[in-house]
């Protein structure tokens, strides 16, 4: 019996193996672009929150020592106001740090720099400080990071 009687025998088994092999490798690609798909879009959600959160600080002017690189809040306590906006981004940046953890998202270029540009500033420094304590352990210990992050 030569390969002609082989494959008269098994031709049924070999072309339900190719099948099988190319459903799968079919399914694979598949799978990986959508994946991608998925990252992008969860990007662009991001993206949308992290707008959101910034439209409040430009449309309310009791915001604006936020930013300001020289605030005192010795003799200026954080208001209330400014103390939710940096928290809320402080939530943000947990929501976008979960996220790439678990790679949902597409790995954000430069973010530690801005992480750690952000938390420098006398506001959101004194309220990272007060409620670093109450984050998850390995989040406080990427913030820091980013905060020594050269």
């Amino acid at each position: 019996m030569g390969i002609s009687g082989w494959l008269a025998d098994n031709s049924f088994n070999l072309l339900s193996a190719v099948g099988i092999i190319g459903g799968l490798w079919f399914t694979a690609i598949a799978f990986r672009s959508e994946t991608k798909t998925r990252r992008v879009a969860n990007l662009l959600s991001v993206t949308a929150n992290h707008r959101e959160i910034w439209k409040l600080y430009l449309n309310d002017k009791q915001l604006v020592r936020v930013l300001d690189p020289v605030a005192d809040t010795r003799n200026q306590p954080i208001t209330p106001a400014e103390r939710l906006f940096v928290v809320m981004m402080i939530l943000h940046i947990n929501t976008v740090y979960s996220a790439t953890q678990n790679e949902l998202v597409v790995k954000l270029e430069g973010w530690r720099r801005d992480i750690a540009d952000f938390l420098s500033l006398p506001i959101p420094r004194d309220v990272w400080e007060k409620i670093k304590a109450s984050q998850n352990d390995d989040f406080a210990a990427f913030v820091e990071a980013c905060r020594n992050w050269k």
